[in-house]
């Protein structure tokens, strides 16, 4: 008996031979793929370490029940970057699903140990998922939502090209303003928000940028000629939010405040530095724009009875 990691394990019944009882084999302890497997069960999600007697069989992921399949040793966990190390088609062939498990991961600074402890699983099987077309069961999806602090719909990318909050609103739902302690500590970190200006050819205009904070101000690059940088030497606001589709509450600050170019040489040598990412439009966007915010206030969308 040969598996790979992400396979079915079935045992059968010794009366009827039908299936009574399958899980995901989610580790292996033999480069060869023999038994014994570490096997998630899809009826409890408990994991336990099975040696497989006579009524059991294994059902390849990717191919139909009963069909053969190559008994070459499973693929082992890549570098720790969670980046692929095989040959270009085997990059070509990877999933989007481990795709974005993967970019989630490197985004939170995770490592892949970590990470599959979180979502209690080993680090090989992520390892798998990350790099192969894999079809995890929708509870290994949930650990690892949970584990990355994201959910199931993300990882998945369902929606990706749909704007958020086309779900139902709650039944109760009470708006609470934030105070501005809780403002600073939702807009004070690093991402993308939006910056409502007065555009040069005189009507409004409201773009999305990355952005930083950095000593009290929000701080973004951009082009000298591109429309963001039209908001120098005026008040501008700046917005960020969030929308939890699943539980349909969500927040959002705004900002307010004039907005200035940094000129000093040393100043933006150090925001360059401590840049989290660089801006996901691309092209030369080398002068940075710092916004002092005067008012802050927000919002936030809960259930009436929290």
């Amino acid at each position: 008996m040969h598996a790979h990691l992400g396979d079915q394990l079935v045992i059968d019944s010794p009366t009827t031979g039908a299936a009574r009882r399958d899980g995901e084999i989610i580790g292996l302890h033999h480069p060869d793929g023999t038994p014994p497997y570490d096997v998630r069960w899809s009826d409890t999600d408990e994991v336990t370490l099975v040696f497989p007697g006579p009524d059991a069989h294994i059902r390849h992921h990717g191919h139909e029940p009963g069909t053969t399949h190559d008994a070459s040793p499973p693929r082992t966990a890549g570098p720790q970057d969670g980046a692929p190390d095989g040959p270009p088609a085997m990059t070509a062939r990877l999933g989007d699903l481990g795709r974005r498990i993967a970019a989630e991961r490197r985004r939170q600074r995770l490592s892949r140990e970590e990470t599959a402890r979180r979502a209690r699983m080993s680090p090989e099987y992520l390892a798998y998922v990350e790099e192969r077309p894999a079809d995890p069961s929708v509870a290994t999806l949930i650990r690892l939502a949970d584990a990355l602090g994201t959910t199931v719909g993300s990882l998945r990318g369902g929606g990706g090209d749909l704007p958020p909050g086309q779900g139902h609103a709650l039944l109760h739902p009470r708006l609470r303003d934030l105070t501005p302690a809780e403002c600073r500590t939702l807009l004070f970190t690093h991402g993308v928000g939006r910056i409502a200006i007065t555009a040069s050819d005189g009507r409004p205009a409201v773009v999305p940028v990355n952005y930083e904070v950095v000593d009290e101000a929000i701080v973004f690059r951009t082009a000298p000629d591109s429309v963001p940088a039209a908001s120098v030497g005026t008040e501008v606001a700046f917005e960020v939010d969030h929308v939890d589709e699943a539980l349909s509450q969500g927040w959002s600050v705004l900002a307010v405040g004039p907005a200035s170019v940094v000129t000093d040489p040393g100043a933006m040598r150090t925001l360059t530095r401590r840049a989290h990412t660089t801006p996901w439009a691309g092209g030369e966007r080398e002068m940075w724009v710092s916004i002092r915010p005067v008012t802050l206030t927000g919002r936030r969308i809960i259930a009436a009875d929290r």
